[in-house]
């Protein structure tokens, strides 16, 4: 499974010259099988979605794009997908069940006039737009299993994708503080992360906050970069990435997270290796 980092920002994108090195394009992380030119399976559609285009080698997205909720963070990229925006094309989009209409209707409530020019089904291409409950689903060729995790502001899955050699979690936005305080005091670990997380090659996560940040902050929805750590050493996880970075969080600030917690490189039993995400990393599994 080869992973394309294409969006590793939180919130908002965060321009500048500050952000150069890790980014600053919002949530997308894009799949491929082993061996294959281009990613079938994209992990939101935040504006780092633009990247998957120059990914596909001048030919159109043939694929399904899995939304972890609806913030605007992880659908901001979606008219802007050149690779899915044109005849040629073929995606079906997936997002978590949600009341008041169909998939294309709930995404038109921030995709349409006069808040933009065009509404979902204004896409060129085959699209296809649906809704999943929690449970497993096949796409692509990939097994997804898919749990609700707690994230403020409407319904939020994590993702658990395997290629029948390889297993990624993909939970990006979390606030275990609302399942209680935990051990440390940065949020509790469920069993809905624990059971995403167990044995996975690779957990990406939500690292938002700071430990010292969690108090103020943690109510509007995030995680702490040691509770991801956590995470990971108590799930069986082999390696953490720490994702979704604040916006604010500038490359030097977080050269320091890694000096910190990427010192870690899973030498000892039952402690994962940890990384940093960055912009456009690939990964192979």
């Amino acid at each position: 499974m080869r992973i394309h980092l294409c969006g590793v920002r939180g919130s908002t994108p965060a321009p500048g010259p500050e952000f150069l090195r890790y980014g600053g394009h919002t949530s997308c992380v894009a799949l491929a099988h082993d061996g294959a030119a281009a990613p079938t399976l994209v992990l939101d559609a935040g504006t780092g979605l633009r990247r998957v285009t120059g990914l596909l080698g001048g030919q159109p997205f043939a694929g399904t794009i899995l939304l972890t909720h609806l913030h605007w963070d992880h659908v901001h990229g979606l008219p802007f997908f050149q690779g899915g925006d044109r005849d040629d094309a073929r995606a079906v989009l997936l997002l978590p069940q949600q009341p008041g209409g169909t998939a294309a209707d709930v995404l038109a409530r921030g995709m349409s006039p006069p808040h933009f020019p065009i509404t979902p089904d204004g896409l060129r291409g085959n699209w296809t737009f649906g809704m999943i409950e929690p449970g497993q689903l096949k796409a692509e060729g990939f097994t997804v299993e898919a749990r609700e995790v707690p994230h403020k502001g409407g319904r939020t899955f994590g993702y658990r994708v395997g290629d029948g050699q390889s297993v990624i979690t993909y939970i990006p936005d979390h606030c275990p503080t609302a399942a209680g305080t935990g051990p440390e005091g940065w949020g509790e670990y469920h069993p809905a992360a624990l059971d995403l997380a167990a044995g996975s090659d690779l957990l990406i996560h939500d690292a938002f906050l700071l430990p010292e940040e969690v108090a103020a902050e943690a109510s509007f929805g995030h995680a702490a970069a040691d509770y991801a750590v956590g995470l990971g050493e108590r799930s069986g996880a082999r390696r953490v990435m720490l994702f979704h970075h604040k916006p604010a969080r500038t490359d030097a600030e977080l050269d320091l997270l890694a000096a910190r917690l990427g010192a870690r490189r899973g030498d000892r039993p039952g402690q994962p290796g940890v990384i940093v995400a960055a912009e456009g990393g690939i990964l192979d599994l």
